[in-house]
């Protein structure tokens, strides 16, 4: 039973997203060949071939993180910043995607680096975890002592760990990433639960858009909320696997 409504629950989210997604993604391949026959038309002297070869070089040097920008191209994702965002990335297994190795020795040390680093990871998380559920339990026998229900103080404090957490690591940080990358609201909310829950598609990443200048401390703030929201989130994960089970 509990197999069967595990793939009816993903056989259901399958079903929606075919059909919020498929229309767009249709109309996205259409527009984009029109594109590619009306550049051909309008510019005879394009080939067919050399075009595709340029889009493919293109393509190849953005999954790089190299962009034209007029006669030169940007840099910066892997300097120091950019290196210890993708460090963060890759032992908390969000692997964003948008950036990789690409050396033999850099794809060789990444493998022994998170071979190490996923466990120190999960050791900080659940001390991280530990200390926040420590709080909590504290904040909660105070109130009862204070005013003697237990089941309401526990309640009480629950309720306001959620709705900080919520605040810190889901609500507030949007407005930040609406401010230093552009997006909307809507956006920040969900490059921040997908980040946090460590999914990590790779569709929205901080710091990659070459016509933004970002300040220095932003991404080892980003880097600390990563670490911090994901011990809170875990938490929350932890309580709905104890009321599904």
């Amino acid at each position: 039973m509990l197999l069967a409504a595990y793939v009816g629950y993903v056989g259901l989210g399958a079903g929606v997203l075919q059909a919020l997604e498929r229309p767009a993604e249709v109309q996205a391949a259409q527009h984009l060949l029109q594109q590619h026959w009306e550049l051909l038309a309008n510019h005879t002297c394009l080939r067919g071939p050399g075009l595709q070869r340029l889009i493919e070089g293109i393509i190849q040097a953005y999954k790089s993180g190299i962009t034209l920008q007029g006669n030169t191209t940007s840099l910066g994702r892997w300097d120091f910043s950019g290196s210890f965002f993708f460090s963060i990335s890759a032992i908390t297994t969000i692997g964003y995607g948008n950036l990789s190795p690409s050396t033999a020795a850099g794809r060789i040390f990444c493998i022994l680096f998170a071979l190490f680093g996923i466990p120190l990871n999960l050791v900080v998380l659940n001390e991280i975890g530990q200390l926040m559920l420590l709080g909590v339990q504290q904040c909660a026998r105070r109130l009862e002592e204070l005013f003697h229900r237990q089941k309401k103080a526990s309640l009480l404090i629950k309720t306001c760990a959620l709705v900080t957490g919520l605040l810190l690591f889901l609500l507030l940080p949007p407005l930040l990433f609406s401010d230093k990358e552009g997006w909307s609201y809507e956006e920040g909310f969900y490059y921040s639960f997908i980040t946090l829950s460590t999914i990590g598609f790779g569709d929205y990443v901080i710091g990659m858009n070459p016509d933004h200048t970002y300040p220095g401390w932003y991404k080892n703030v980003i880097s600390l909320w990563i670490l911090f929201g994901m011990a809170w989130l875990a938490l929350v994960i932890k309580f709905c696997i104890n009321f599904l089970e």
